[in-house]
């Protein structure tokens, strides 16, 4: 193997990381405005410098050898090191400054929470462009966040993942709903349902996020040896409360969301028999925003829009 010249060449770096993640010579010339030949140079001297070829042929075009796929991180924590070290962080000014905020959300959140984020962030930086991304099955936050795909994900957890940074926005606590003038609704008081009816009565859930992942009303009901009775599950969470109108089903989710439908469509609301912890809140984010003055800025914004919503 060749040896490295005393001054690091980080644009090689740079080609390195962008070959290992695209594997593709022509697309890396674009991203970088490269005549290709040049990029196939560089790709050539770095299989001197390694003594490894990096990239090789595989059955839908080009794929990383071993030794190349463990030079992608280290390629990265270089580049992000170098750029901490010598980008000039400069003030993030909203209103005059152009950005692409990316934030994932469920749609179980207050009806009103996302759209006052996003009224913000319009009054605050006209110019910047929000983007706000599902998160549904198969949905790799974690991924998203570390490679710079997402900027902020906003949802509830019970042990949020600890190696992102967390700040809580609000409670909501638990209760469950259904139509009003169902036969049980009827004959029974709003904080008269007991343990017996809640686990017979036909429930609609939203279909689980992650596989395995049960949702945080099952987990704890089978932390405590219960089981309620789901006949439905549904992807559109925000399309429940209109089954509801239609059906015999019941709804157990936050407070907060539910308050929203209370007012146009003819539900009922029912203290829940089981004392789940209240749906906690968090946005999440990563190490490589945590500095950035318009990550920040964003993060203010969301953190305002949930102390507005109305106390419970």
């Amino acid at each position: 193997m060749a040896s490295l010249p005393l001054h690091l060449d980080l644009h090689l770096i740079r080609i390195l990381y962008l070959l290992l993640v695209e594997k593709n010579v022509s697309r890396v010339a674009l991203k970088l405005n490269q005549p290709q030949p040049s990029i196939s140079a560089s790709l050539r001297k770095l299989r001197e410098l390694t003594g490894d070829p990096l990239l090789v042929r595989g059955a839908r075009g080009m794929v990383p050898t071993q030794h190349g796929e463990s030079l992608l991180l280290p390629a990265k924590r270089i580049l992000d090191e170098t750029e901490n070290l010598f980008v000039k962080k400069t003030p993030f000014v909203p209103q005059e400054e152009s950005r692409t905020f990316h934030i994932a959300a469920p749609d179980y959140l207050d009806s009103q929470f996302l759209p006052n984020i996003v009224a913000a962030l319009r009054r605050g930086s006209p110019l910047s462009k929000v983007v706000i991304h599902s998160l549904g099955p198969g949905i790799d936050y974690i991924r998203l966040l570390s490679d710079g795909d997402m900027d902020l994900v906003i949802a509830n957890w019970e042990e949020p993942p600890q190696h992102l940074h967390i700040s809580k926005l609000f409670e909501d606590p638990i209760i469950c709903t259904m139509r009003a003038d169902s036969p049980y609704a009827m004959r029974t008081d709003s904080d008269a349902m007991t343990l017996a009816d809640y686990l017979s009565l036909p429930h609609v859930a939203p279909t689980q996020i992650l596989p395995g992942y049960h949702g945080v009303i099952d987990t704890f009901l089978a932390s405590q040896n219960l089981q309620r009775n789901v006949m439905v599950e549904s992807a559109y969470f925000g399309l429940i409360p209109y089954m509801l109108t239609q059906t015999d089903l019941v709804l157990t989710t936050g407070r907060q969301f539910v308050r929203y439908y209370e007012r146009t469509l003819p539900l009922k609301t029912f203290s829940v028999p089981v004392k789940f912890p209240p749906m906690r809140f968090y946005q999440l984010w990563h190490e490589r925003v945590h500095q950035a003055p318009e990550h920040k800025w964003l993060r203010d914004q969301v953190s305002a829009a949930a102390k507005a919503l109305l106390p419970q």
